[in-house]
């Protein structure tokens, strides 16, 4: 994937990245708005919680199409608009910080019970302004299309009680649901209206005429499973957060709601489970019409070595992405319509909620250099064999001459 996190006035850089980008015929996947809200809005408005987003992000999407549209042929409006929401709007985890006892980290403002929704509406409603803008503007010309990328943990009952196997369902249609039922059926999940209340903002005719199609494509971000368990006890309460509507506890939660920074690093990223990606695409598949899907992250990652030094060795990511490229493909022959898949990530990064704690690079980075040293990791050797024609699963793997 290729993010875009600058202001309108870059655009000249942008236009030099993308000239080398296409020139080396990589085809650039661009996504416009990547929690990246300019603070200049957050201060004059309160960014997301405001209506006027919508207007501006319209604008600042008109200005990538006219300026990028003749290279760039895929578009993601906006990335996972459904942590976003949670993260920074009632846990507090996120920018721009906000949330309400008793839910969430300390906050200097905001209000968990009402914001999430809020946020998640005006994200919905500005997703559709501007694909609508795309497609009577610019798309006939430009041929591209457009969409937008949701994160997809997959959720399992904890355990085998009719409550805890509700409690998953439910926990899909909070997760997937919430931006998916609209742009696929036009309203909201019934059990968040039923939960919700009159806290879920509505859509009016206008605004579902625009909202309901407006994709292309859908992205996911898809890495974890999380096991829920049933908390109907919440639903009797009078002061409710997200987690409170949809009445579920899972460990995530535990693990994000500490009292200051930095977050537990207690999530298992390395372990392989491509059966929930088949599920997660079967359920796209039936549930929301079989759309086009781009899985726009997948991938594995590891801890640094304590005792410091350079991990080369990273078999175990190798295998991770061939279970999930073969889960991919057999979704495939299953019917499910996947178009692209993206391995999360080319190079180790300043990751967005671990920093420098978790690798997920193909390519390592050596943090203790001042120069930042990339070094090539075995997995990227096997990557780019496989890209090349080779075996999903060389039998020479462990043999390390096989990725010279």
């Amino acid at each position: 994937m290729c993010h875009f996190l600058t202001s309108i006035g870059s655009n000249l850089q942008q236009c030099v990245i993308l000239h080398v980008i296409t020139g080396r015929r990589i085809q650039p996947h661009v996504t416009i708005y990547h929690f990246d809200f300019p603070q200049a809005l957050q201060d004059e408005y309160n960014g997301l919680i405001s209506r006027k987003f919508i207007e501006d992000f319209t604008a600042y999407a008109d200005v990538c199409f006219k300026n990028f549209g003749n290279r760039v042929k895929y578009w993601s409006t906006v990335n996972e608009p459904n942590i976003e929401t949670v993260g920074g709007y009632d846990e507090g985890i996120l920018p721009p910080q906000r949330c309400s006892s008793p839910f969430g980290f300390p906050c200097n403002g905001g209000n968990s019970t009402t914001e999430p929704y809020i946020v998640a509406h005006h994200l919905l409603l500005a997703h559709a302004s501007a694909v609508s803008l795309y497609r009577e503007k610019y798309q006939a010309e430009q041929g591209g299309q457009i969409g937008l990328t949701l994160l997809a943990w997959w959720f399992e009952p904890a355990t085998q009680t009719p409550d805890d196997a509700a409690s998953a369902e439910r926990m899909k249609e909070f997760h997937i649901g919430w931006f998916m039922r609209p742009i696929v059926y036009v309203d909201y999940p019934p059990v968040m209206q039923k939960n919700v209340g009159s806290r879920l903002p509505s859509f009016t005719d206008e605004e579902r005429k625009k909202v309901k199609g407006s994709f292309d494509f859908v992205g996911f971000n898809h890495y974890i499973v999380v096991h829920v368990r049933a908390d109907l006890n919440q639903l009797k309460q009078k002061l409710r957060d997200y987690m409170g509507d949809a009445a579920v506890k899972f460990d995530i939660r535990l693990l994000m709601s500490v009292n200051q920074f930095p977050i537990r690093l207690t999530i298992d990223f390395k372990t392989s489970k491509p059966w929930a990606l088949k599920k997660l695409l079967k359920h796209v598949r039936v549930k929301y019409k079989n759309p086009a899907v781009m899985i726009h992250e997948n991938g594995a990652a590891d801890q640094p070595d304590p005792s410091g030094g350079n991990s080369y060795d990273d078999e175990f990511r190798s295998r991770f992405l061939q279970d999930y490229i073969e889960a991919t493909l057999q979704s495939i022959r299953d019917g499910s319509n996947v178009r692209w898949y993206f391995v999360w990530s080319f190079l180790d990064m300043f990751e967005y909620l671990f920093g420098y704690r978790l690798r997920f690079g193909l390519y390592g980075v050596d943090i203790s250099s001042p120069a930042r040293t990339r070094y090539q990791r075995h997995s990227s050797r096997w990557y780019s064999s496989f890209l090349h024609g080779g075996e999903l699963r060389p039998v020479a793997l462990l043999d390390r001459a096989y990725y010279r």
